[in-house]
C-alpha cells in the first residue's frame, strides 16, 4: 500500500467511525437519551471531524511541500495559500 492510499483509508476509517457515532447520536436523541450521554458522544463526533479534516489538509501540504510543480498540476490544483485557508477553517 502506497503512503497516499495508507492515508486515505485511515481517513476514510475514522470518517466512517464519525458516521457510526453520529448515527448513535441521532438515535439517542430520537429515544430521548440522556443529555450527558448525547452531548458527550457528540463531542466525539466533532472530534473525529476535525481530526479527519486536519488529516486531509496536511496530506494535501505534504504532497505540496514534496513536489510544488506537480501540486499546483494536480485536479484541485491547491496552492500554498489555499492549504493554509483551509488549516484556519478547521482551526
Amino acid at each position: 500500500m502506497t503512503p497516499d492510499a495508507d492515508a486515505q483509508r485511515k481517513i476514510v476509517n475514522r470518517l466512517r467511525r464519525a458516521r457510526g457515532q453520529l448515527d448513535a447520536v441521532i438515535t439517542a436523541v430520537e429515544t430521548g437519551g440522556r443529555c450527558r450521554d448525547v452531548v458527550t458522544q457528540l463531542a466525539a463526533v466533532s472530534s473525529a471531524l476535525d481530526k479527519a479534516g486536519f488529516a486531509i489538509v496536511s496530506t494535501a501540504m505534504r504532497d505540496c511541500i514534496a513536489d510544488p510543480d506537480q501540486a499546483a498540476e494536480a485536479e484541485d490544483g491547491l496552492t500554498t495559500e489555499e492549504l493554509q485557508k483551509l488549516f484556519l477553517m478547521l482551526a
